[in-house]
């Protein structure tokens, strides 16, 4: 990373990075590849790691790595649970057992008000040698890096760590994306009595995608459920495996530029709550946010907010005024409106809208095409079942 290399990646910042690499006989000083991966390493970092970005030094490992990390939002959330977890300790060992780039290890050891010793361990020999050069670069001197097959390396150590964290990968040979655990490398539900006899906390990385019943009959003494979506998009999945002598705690945690909203639940009092139902649709329209819809707290969204629910198996919601504490899209209901081509064309003359379907009888993109609508314009036609009548609304966004 010389003044020369890192002058040369600010500059071709905004260039076509192709056309970088025919040209790197141009540039002989330069290592163009590298400088390629670092250029497109820092136009990610922009959205995914802003903070890195005032360390010019930091280096970016390849773009499939760069894909499978962690944001820095997520990051820094799982820090924060770490500090929870541990809350009575002033001293917490933590062990990355799926380094990889390393934003979840230096999470870890940033986290501040604790005190954290973070062991990495990755098997791969280049991005171990750039997560030293990343550690000092940002001055860290409580993590240290191990390059080592991360199992193998867990079962000849005597230590206990506080937390153990792992993330298995989640895509096979051919580069197509796994869910189930048993599919995944390593296959931690072949692995569970070595992890949890070396640690107090495991905290698990699973797919988006992944059953959250069957996970947790799978791995047995889950403690807690996280489900964490950023920007309406649900983004990961951690399971808290440990002493569990009561009911598994679900957490839906929802981050926005400015917000972040958390809800907590037991399955139980999911069970136990009452929704209430609407009579008829009024004039706000809500769509519950993606970790809410993974974590499923359907009639407690009901207590929770004062919203009336469409139907019970329709997770939208309707109320006259905005609540106090709700993370989802939110419409203002034009009108009612019936679903044919002959409506539309009256109520849409641009014969442009977004189509959103939820529990009716056909899919958005079916819908879509039926009705003679293209993508786009600033309408929503909402296609839904309100009681046991199927119907459509005509929205906009407040």
């Amino acid at each position: 990373m010389t003044r020369e290399f890192i002058d040369f990646v600010r500059t071709h910042l905004t260039e076509d990075t192709s056309r970088l690499l025919l040209s790197a006989a141009r540039y002989p000083s330069i290592d163009m590849s590298a400088a390629v991966q670092q250029i497109e390493g820092l136009r990610t970092a922009r959205e995914k790691w802003p903070s890195l970005l005032q360390h010019d030094e930091f280096r970016y490992p390849p773009r499939l790595n760069r894909e499978q990390s962690s944001s820095e939002q997520t990051a820094k959330y799982k820090a924060s649970m770490v500090r929870e977890l541990c809350h009575n300790k002033r001293a917490i060992t933590i062990a990355d057992l799926t380094g990889g780039m390393g934003i979840d290890s230096l999470a870890f050891a940033q986290e501040e008000g604790i005190k954290t010793k973070v062991d990495y361990v990755e098997h791969s020999s280049e991005l171990c040698t750039l997560m030293e050069q990343n550690r000092q670069v940002l001055g860290i001197e409580n993590l240290t890096v191990h390059q080592a097959d991360s199992l193998a390396w867990l079962a000849e150590t005597n230590s206990i760590f506080d937390i153990i964290y792992i993330d298995p990968a989640r895509r096979s040979s051919s580069g197509r994306k796994m869910t189930a655990f048993e599919d995944c490398e390593p296959n931690i539900l072949q692995q569970m009595s070595l992890l949890l006899s070396h640690c107090r906390w495991l905290i698990v990385k699973a797919s988006p995608m992944i059953d959250l019943h069957l996970a947790q009959t799978q791995l047995g003494s889950v403690y807690q459920v996280h489900i964490i979506s950023v920007k309406g998009e649900c983004k990961e999945v951690l399971f808290v495996c440990g002493s569990n002598d009561g009911e598994t705690t679900i957490h839906c945690t929802a981050i926005q530029a400015n917000s972040t909203n958390d809800y907590t639940f037991t399955q139980s009092q999911e069970a136990s709550s009452e929704p209430v139902f609407c009579s008829h649709v009024k004039s706000l329209l809500y769509e519950p946010d993606a970790a809410l819809m993974k974590g499923g707290p359907f009639n407690l969204l009901c207590q929770w907010t004062g919203m009336e629910k469409l139907a019970r198996n329709t997770h939208l919601y309707t109320a006259d005024q905005y609540p106090e504490k709700f993370a989802g899209r939110t419409f203002r209901v034009l009108k009612e409106i019936k679903p044919t081509r002959k409506e539309i064309a009256t109520v849409l003359p641009s014969g442009k809208a977004h189509v959103v379907t939820r529990n009716y009888p056909v899919e958005a993109a079916v819908l879509q095409r039926q009705l003679g609508l293209k993508e786009g314009g600033d309408m929503f036609v909402i296609a839904t079942t309100v009681g046991e009548h199927k119907t459509a609304f005509l929205c906009c966004q407040p």
